[in-house]
């Protein structure tokens, strides 16, 4: 049996995430724990199946997986690693369109 890849957060990810949690503890600090913890839950997850979730129509390499229909983490997998790249809210546009389109 193959070994498990290995999970790795980009730091970009764990700044989106804080973010978000950040911002949720504001007013219900209990929600953006149960929040974080289920981000968390599942992104270690994908070290089990890293192809449970669709290939990104918006980033080519890419998956993303929804969470709580709110929040997309956006990530790689390689035999060896599953990277997690971005996490960020469904409404946000991503990736930003380049100022000079």
């Amino acid at each position: 049996m193959p070994a498990k890849p290995r999970l790795e957060w980009r730091p970009q990810a764990s700044f989106d995430l804080f973010e978000i949690i950040a911002y949720i503890a504001d007013t219900n600090p209990d929600a953006a724990q149960e929040l974080k913890d289920e981000i968390e839950a599942k992104a270690q997850g994908l070290q089990e199946h890293p192809k449970l979730y669709k290939a990104s129509t918006r980033v080519k390499g890419l998956h993303e997986m929804v969470v709580r229909s709110n929040y997309i983490v956006f990530y790689r997998e390689t035999p060896a690693l599953v990277e997690v790249v971005n996490v960020v809210h469904a409404r946000r546009e991503w990736p930003p369109k380049s100022r000079d389109a």
